[in-house]
């Protein structure tokens, strides 16, 4: 099962504050133990929604609205991806990071779509389209 781990923005990474010296050394530590258990995918920090788009869709209608957001809309300033056994496993690998953010902070586990998740509308033909795709993304990193 692949997790989607999202550390949520405050008004401290929104404004671009950094973190210091010690916490990028703690989190680094826990990313190498992540890594070393062969559960991390991915991870990376996000700028700050000032720097950020969202475009809006309604019907054939696209709008670009420029950052920045507000904070208390749930935003986003980093991730990781966990590929582990069970959501529970997801959960003690999160229990276990440092405080991202210092004071408070907020990380959402969200499990990530599989192939078999979508049934039969995933047809023979579609599944194929999707490792061709897979084929290509892993043959460029």
């Amino acid at each position: 099962m692949r997790f989607m781990i999202l550390l949520k923005a405050d008004k401290h990474s929104e404004a671009g504050a950094m973190p210091d010296r010690q916490l990028i050394a703690d989190m680094g530590r826990y990313n190498e133990e992540l890594a070393r258990a062969g559960v991390l995918l991915g991870g990376e920090g996000l700028h700050p929604t000032a720097n950020a788009a969202r475009v809006l869709f309604s019907g054939n209608r696209r709008e670009v609205v420029e950052g920045p957001f507000n904070p208390e809309e749930n935003l986003v300033s980093g991730f990781w991806i966990l590929q582990v056994k069970s959501r529970e496993e997801a959960i003690d690998w999160v229990k276990r990071c440092p405080n991202p953010l210092g004071e408070t902070a907020e990380i959402e586990i969200r499990r990530i779509f599989e192939a078999e998740d979508f049934g039969e509308e995933f047809t023979p033909e579609l599944r194929a389209q999707e490792q061709r795709l897979r084929e290509q993304l892993s043959s460029r990193h």
